[in-house]
């Protein structure tokens, strides 16, 4: 019988460690996944807000209270942040779609970029917010 060669595969990201270098292009791919999912948990949040604003004064109150306190501010931070990383990688990919930027050093610094961009327009946006 012929010996069946093996298959090198490359190693799955979810390996990270001694087996996986971790690359700026996955991690994006994976905090554009995130912060989807973390856009969705604020939505959640501030629909709760609208619900309880028309149920009862004593659920509004509650609620109300959650999003007022450093935890909802916490939440809506975090969700202005996912915001703009997500817009922002969007972005990135329209660019790609157009057959630009495709090469790994470009990649990785249109990855930085949207994250230190979103950094940046999120502080901008809590300041404006905080201000008015």
């Amino acid at each position: 019988m012929a010996e069946t060669k093996r298959v090198e595969r490359p190693l799955s990201p979810f390996m990270i460690g001694p087996y996986y270098r971790v690359q700026m292009t996955s991690m994006s791919s994976i905090m554009t996944r995130a912060t989807g999912n973390a856009l969705i948990a604020g939505f959640l949040l501030g629909a709760w807000w609208l619900i309880a604003a028309v149920s009862s004064p004593g659920h509004f109150a509650f609620v109300n209270w959650i999003v007022t306190s450093w935890i909802g501010w916490l939440i809506f931070a975090g969700m202005a942040w996912s915001m703009w990383y997500h817009y922002l990688t969007g972005l990135r990919h329209l660019w790609w779609d157009s057959g630009r930027g495709l090469d790994i050093e470009t990649a990785e610094k249109l990855g930085w970029g949207a994250f230190y961009g979103a950094t940046g327009l999120t502080l901008f946006t809590l300041i404006v917010l905080w201000i008015v």
